[in-house]
């Protein structure tokens, strides 16, 4: 009864031991991927396969999980260090680079460590390139630079089954003597452009204006031109008309008509007249005595009109009837 009683009161302990290690089992045998990872699968520490994102079944206490690989893209930080240019001007510079793995295995079994390696790997890179370079070639060509190390980080970590993306320099701190020199051309090259602007204002200003004053000098020599035309057209107008009226008054003397003459000698003794009343030096007015002479000269004039008017021919209907001049001694 004793050992009965001893066997039956260790029973519940061996049956929990039992599902203890069929719990062990179970859980040794199922693996569970999450998403953006990779389960390499190593039989007495032998790479076999790789586990894909799900649910997967191992052969208990044959193989095991190797190493938990992260395929999503990862942001890797290359510590800030001091290059040398080509120059031999130091520059303090970082960056930072973007890998995904793309083959498990090689990244778990070709490199130990892999963030490490990379980081070196950028670190002596991005010395070789910037020192390649001077100072302002660094500063200026970023995206050379990124595409330099790209392309070499690139090759070199493909053997261990990681894809680059992308590299890019963070910051870029030259030396404090450097960048006050930099400033201060800076601000010359500044006020150079403003001066070359402003002395293209000033030329384009000189040029307008210059371009103003020929149009104006243009336009007052066409003005004086015309008025010039104009003053000898009627010049000529008013000889025309003089020559007329003297062919007239000849054509009278010639006749034998006295009243010609008194004309010529009235519009000369009139025109003196006229002179001495309008000059400015002249405060008093003389009249001449004689009257008499001036009103008979005036009254030959009438006559002498009146003589050309019947001498005359009236013009034909139905034209205007011709005007009479009144006679000045009338």
């Amino acid at each position: 009864m004793d050992e009965v009683g001893m066997f039956g009161g260790s029973l519940p302990l061996f049956a929990m031991v039992l599902v203890f290690l069929a719990f062990i089992i179970l859980f040794s045998a199922i693996k569970i991927v999450p998403q953006g990872r990779e389960f390499t699968v190593e039989r007495f520490g032998r790479y076999t396969r790789t586990l894909k994102p799900g649910i997967s079944f191992l052969t208990p206490f044959v193989e095991r999980v190797g190493h938990k690989v992260n395929m999503m893209e990862q942001v890797l930080d290359v510590p800030q260090q001091d290059v040398i240019t080509k120059d031999n001007v130091a520059v303090r510079v970082d960056a930072i680079v973007f890998i995904q793995i793309m083959d498990a295995a090689q990244a778990a079994y070709r490199v130990d460590n892999l963030t490490f390696a990379i980081t070196q790997l950028s670190q002596t890179n991005l010395r070789t390139v910037v020192g390649s370079m001077d100072l302002d070639e660094v500063l200026s060509q970023r995206d050379a630079i990124n595409t330099k190390l790209l392309s070499t980080i690139d090759h070199a970590t493909n053997p261990w089954g990681v894809k680059v993306a992308r590299i890019e320099i963070r910051d870029l701190v030259p030396p404090p003597d450097i960048t006050n020199a930099m400033a201060r051309q800076m601000k010359a090259e500044r006020e150079r452009r403003a001066v070359i602007t402003e002395a293209d204002g000033e030329r384009q200003a000189a040029v307008a204006r210059a371009e103003g004053a020929k149009q104006s000098a243009i336009l007052q020599a066409e003005g004086r031109r015309e008025a010039a035309f104009r003053d000898a057209e009627a010049r000529e107008r008013a000889a025309e008309a003089e020559a007329k009226a003297t062919a007239l008054v000849s054509d009278a003397i010639a006749k034998g008509d006295v009243n010609a003459i008194n004309y010529f000698v009235a519009q000369k003794y009139v025109d003196a007249f006229a002179q001495l009343a309008s000059s400015p030096q002249q405060k008093t007015v003389i009249v001449p005595a004689d009257m008499a002479g001036i009103t008979g000269s005036i009254a030959g004039i009438g006559e002498l009109v009146k003589s050309i008017s019947r001498d005359t021919p009236p013009p034909s209907p139905p034209a205007t009837p011709r005007r009479q001049i009144p006679s000045v001694g009338s």
